[in-house]
């Protein structure tokens, strides 16, 4: 199974920064306890704490929806109260599930790479 990995960014709701900093806590919690095939999940703040990038890595494309499946309803939460302008882009091979819940989101959020060439190849 190939590695997948994963940058999210968002921008933080005026006014809605401590319940971000909340629920992003209670999504990485989540995170420790239910996933068994997420390799990184780290999230930064811009300097103002205005934005924030994601970045993740897992095992491959089941990972990632593993994932999603563990922690939707405090992600769910996160993006109906305290986050907008949610973006993905994913480098890796994705699985078909994984497309079917990409096709789900809003149009052009989503972007994927496949992996050309590297230092390892």
């Amino acid at each position: 199974m190939k590695k997948l990995e994963v940058s999210a960014r968002m921008t933080v709701r005026k006014g809605q920064l401590p319940g971000f900093k909340r629920q992003a806590s209670e999504c990485i919690r989540q995170t420790k306890e239910k996933d068994t095939k997420t390799l990184r999940y780290d999230w930064y703040l811009s300097a103002d704490q205005t934005e924030c990038e994601i970045r993740e890595s897992y095992e491959g494309a089941d990972g990632l929806v593993e994932h999603r499946v563990h922690i939707g309803e405090a992600l769910d939460r996160l993006f109906g109260e305290f986050a907008d302008n949610h973006a993905v882009t994913v480098y890796g091979e994705p699985s078909q599930q994984l497309l079917e819940m990409a096709r789900r989101m809003p149009e052009g959020s989503v972007k994927w790479y496949s992996f050309f060439q590297g230092l390892d190849s």
